[in-house]
C-alpha cells in the first residue's frame, strides 16, 4: 500500500491515479490518513455505485442477520417438491 501526502498528489495525480488500480493508495494531510484512493478501472457503473454505498452494505447487513430457511423448505412451500 503506497502513502502520499495531499500536496504530492496534486502535483502527480495522474501517477497515484495508476497506482491506484493495482494498490490502494493512503492521502495523508498533516502527516495523518485522510482518505484512501481505490482504483475502479475496468468496473461497470453499477458495481463502483453498490461497492460505496454504505445504505446498499447495511441492507446486506441486516439480511445476512435474519433468519433463512433451506432450499428443501422453499420448494415445499412453492409446491415444487418431486412426489
Amino acid at each position: 500500500m503506497k502513502t502520499v501526502n495531499v500536496r504530492e498528489l496534486q502535483k502527480k495525480i495522474k501517477e497515484y491515479i495508476d497506482v491506484s488500480q493495482k494498490d490502494r493508495v493512503v492521502l495523508t494531510r498533516h502527516g495523518r490518513p485522510s482518505a484512501v484512493l481505490v482504483g475502479v478501472e475496468g468496473e461497470d457503473w453499477e458495481t463502483v455505485v453498490l461497492e460505496t454505498n454504505a445504505a446498499f452494505w447495511d441492507l446486506i447487513q441486516k439480511r445476512r442477520k435474519q433468519k433463512t430457511i433451506s432450499l428443501n423448505e422453499m420448494r415445499d412451500r412453492l409446491g415444487l417438491t418431486k412426489k
